[in-house]
């Protein structure tokens, strides 16, 4: 365990000495209030990397990943910093808001399966049936064949 000093009086919830008396147990509660005033400075951070990419690419994740990468690393710094588990409730309705902000256009189109053209589709059809007709001619004229087997 973590001596008491280290942490501000109001951040420690419980501390309670065990039977034995040398043990003590401490829990440590997130400082929400913290966390929620440091997690815009990841938001404007990202909103300034986000203005080099131009608007109409923001659906295009390669075009702006390492942008999102420093902004999650950024959230879950502040996180850890206001000593919160990451990702949680409040940092989670954060992303969420720079998400909407950012990606709400950005939909996932179904993808439309089409047939191929009438010439490839009788291509890829009748390469392997005529294929398969040769190995079996081969196999019967080389079965007929009874001098080759010796």
């Amino acid at each position: 365990t973590l001596p008491l000093a280290l942490f501000h009086p109001k951040d420690v919830v419980n501390t309670s000495l065990l039977i034995s008396g040398c043990a003590h147990q401490q829990v440590i509660v997130c400082n929400e209030s913290l966390m929620l005033e440091k997690l815009p400075r990841c938001g404007k951070s990202f909103e300034e990397m986000m203005k080099k990419v131009d608007s109409k690419k923001w659906c295009n994740l390669t075009e702006f990943i390492p942008y999102y990468d420093n902004f999650s690393l950024c959230t879950e710094q502040e996180a850890s910093a206001a000593r919160c588990f990451w990702p949680n409730r409040l940092a989670q309705g954060f992303i969420t808001g720079i998400h909407k902000q950012f990606f709400s256009n950005c939909t996932s189109e179904k993808v439309h399966w089409e047939d191929p053209p009438d010439e490839i589709l009788i291509t890829l059809i009748l390469i392997p049936v005529l294929l398969m007709v040769a190995m079996i001619s081969l196999v019967v004229w080389c079965s007929k064949r009874s001098d080759i087997l010796v």
